[in-house]
């Protein structure tokens, strides 16, 4: 809970803050962390490539989903302001016909990459927030820890549906069409080739 006698952040906090930070405002509160680290960024990356040519493109999968990298949402009446590292819509809640800079329209999925310095907000502060939303799906990266975290939203409340580590393969909701090689998302990873 904020403090009441601190100013109420908004959105102009998140305007101004440096170029090298990710912006988010929770609870009237602002949360200033650092650019992702190659570690953190690498799964990300790799993550959103490998959902993104079968559930955005139809290749080798069924489509039907929009997916995007770090894309500010603004949720709630007086609007929670969050950044996850990935976020993904059903292409029939939402399309992307016009330009705007933010997006108002609680994702169908988010996927947060975990870090020392943002765990903690992850976890504690951004996921419970997903959840009254109402985002159905959300998933724990931990590059250090070689993990996935798989939650399903079940009235306001996450289910841990299942805790993948290391290599594995795995089908995950929502995204189960496709087995998903988890060893693509950690640094040391061997290369392939072809």
């Amino acid at each position: 809970m904020a403090d009441p006698a601190r100013r109420r952040a908004t959105y102009q906090d998140v305007l101004r803050a440096p170029e090298n930070k990710v912006a988010e405002v929770i609870d009237h509160e602002l949360y200033l962390s650092p650019r992702p680290g190659s570690r953190h960024a690498h799964a990300a990356s790799s993550l959103g490539i490998k959902l993104g040519a079968p559930f955005m493109f139809g290749g080798g999968g069924p489509g039907g989903w929009i997916i995007l990298d770090e894309p500010e949402l603004h949720l709630g009446r007086e609007p929670a302001i969050l950044v996850p590292d990935l976020a993904g819509w059903r292409r029939e809640r939402m399309q992307l016909a016009e330009e705007v800079a933010y997006f108002t329209i609680a994702p169908d999925w988010v996927c947060e990459v975990l870090s020392p310095s943002t765990g903690r907000l992850d976890r504690a502060q951004k996921l419970p927030l997903y959840g009254a939303e109402g985002v159905r799906h959300a998933w724990l990266v931990d590059p250090s820890q070689r993990t996935l975290e798989v939650y399903r939203n079940e009235s306001g409340r996450w289910l841990l549906l299942a805790t993948h580590a290391e290599a594995t393969r795995v089908r995950a909701e929502p995204f189960e069409a496709v087995e998903l090689e988890l060893g693509a998302l950690w640094t040391d990873a061997p290369a392939r080739e072809g």
